[in-house]
């Protein structure tokens, strides 16, 4: 390398707003996915919609095993660069893609196999459960071109470059757009598909995306590149992509386990306030996202500057990150409190809905802003490898304090109880993310995870 990076040189402002952007349109982009699924199935009907929601854990738990892949590559190869050691960031490239078309192949192989006693378990409508394991069936073969695409996705994003996975992501969305109302309702003389034509359009849009992907990194030029002379497959290496990258599995999958439970919850009261969540967890996690999207610009100069032992621009990038992550959430708690009804219509809400559905919505999303502030908190741990910490954020947030909370709400208030019991459990982790940053500084190590 004859220049110094970016990421040790650049103003931290611009820095983080120009390596922030394209992946927070590519992670937007990655969950509309299910956004725009979700909105086009509910033209055909509730049940169709109710179907939607519960495969949604499945899916969520299924990008989480891609984004675990992506991520720990994604430390890596920023860590070893900021090192100056481009020998080890290529053998990190080879290593994480083969690692992730191996695991795409089995978690396709377990979705499959888990499809059908997962939705008996939640509904005795035979109707839902039809509708459900027919969509699931076919979404199961998204997984390998997921896990492959966004491996190539943070790969680069890991030496700087945020455009190129911006832009073959966006392809991915957009082909899954077109195709969703052609092959939902049988548009142009292509066969009336219903709930099966959303499953194939996502997996069409996944599958551009991996092709893209790879043409990107093999035939444009980048800081790293596939190392095949000398290439061993190097265990240790593969250990340290699980380990750094799971508490990004973890926050991603709780949010999975999160739907599950919470659903067990709603089922008690109707099938429609399934149907509701389902719909608000597609608005949440457009939010959510774009926040990872954010967190994923900011990991990179976060894992580059620890990498070179620069503490005050590794301070600088948790600070100017969290502020802008701060903003953003406030910007669309402002939006989702002006406009509940109008928002909710897009899922074609009944009455019934929108009676407990404009409350619940305003009541939830309050807690977004809490949720950036502890989102930043853990990926800064993550970025300075301090796994275990990062860890006990995600899992207070999304399992330790909510379960219990919504388990005791609900019982004094009913329905609105669970609402509430998200606002609880990201204030009160917020306040906890606060006090292990303070009490546990940063220590600088080149040993391995």
């Amino acid at each position: 390398m004859n220049h110094k990076n970016k990421m040790e040189t650049r103003p931290m402002f611009p820095l983080i707003v120009s390596m922030a952007v394209p992946p927070l349109i590519s992670m937007f982009m990655q969950y509309t996915y299910n956004f725009v699924d979700c909105m086009f199935v509910s033209w055909i009907g509730e049940k169709e919609l109710t179907a939607v929601s519960l495969a949604f854990p499945i899916t969520t738990l299924m990008i989480a095993m891609s984004i675990w892949i992506g991520v720990g590559v994604n430390v890596l190869i920023a860590d070893n660069l900021g090192q100056k050691n481009q020998d080890r960031a290529n053998s990190v490239v080879t290593n994480g893609i083969l690692l992730s078309a191996v695991m795409g192949i089995i978690v396709t192989g377990a979705v499959l196999v888990i499809t059908k006693p997962f939705f008996s378990s939640f509904t005795d409508d035979p109707e839902i459960y039809h509708l459900a394991v027919r969509y699931m069936r076919i979404c199961a073969f998204l997984e390998v071109s997921s896990m492959v695409h966004i491996c190539i996705q943070k790969i680069l994003q890991g030496t700087g470059n945020m455009i190129g996975p911006m832009w073959f992501q966006i392809a991915g969305v957009v082909l899954n757009f077109i195709l969703d109302p052609i092959l939902i309702f049988g548009y142009f003389n292509f066969p009336k598909m219903g709930i099966e034509g959303a499953a194939v359009s996502t997996v069409c849009g996944y599958t551009l995306s991996m092709i893209l992907a790879f043409i990107v990194l093999i035939f444009r030029k980048q800081k790293v590149r596939l190392k095949i002379r000398g290439f061993h497959i190097d265990f240790q290496m593969i250990k340290e992509i699980f380990v750094i990258g799971f508490p990004s599995f973890i926050m991603n999958a709780l949010g999975a386990f999160m739907i599950y439970f919470t659903n067990i919850f709603l089922v008690v009261y109707s099938t429609t306030g399934v149907a509701f969540f389902g719909a608000y967890f597609k608005l949440q996690q457009v939010v959510i996202m774009t926040l990872n999207g954010l967190v994923q610009g900011c990991i990179p100069i976060m894992s580059y500057n620890y990498g070179a032992k620069n503490m005050p621009r590794l301070r600088q990038a948790f600070k100017y990150g969290t502020g802008i992550g701060i903003g953003l959430t406030g910007i669309s708690i402002i939006l989702f409190w002006t406009f509940p009804e109008q928002i909710l219509r897009i899922f074609n809400a009944s009455d019934e809905m929108m009676t407990f559905g404009v409350p619940a919505l305003k009541i939830m999303c309050t807690s977004y802003v809490f949720a950036a502030a502890a989102t930043m908190a853990a990926s800064f741990m993550q970025s300075t490898r301090r796994v275990g910490f990062s860890l006990i954020i995600n899992i207070l947030r999304q399992l330790i304090l909510l379960l219990p909370f919504m388990w005791i709400l609900s019982y004094f208030i009913g329905m609105k109880g669970i609402w509430w019991s998200f606002l609880a459990a990201e204030t009160i982790t917020v306040f906890i993310s606060i006090c292990l940053y303070r009490r546990y500084p940063v220590e600088f190590s080149n040993d391995p995870v």
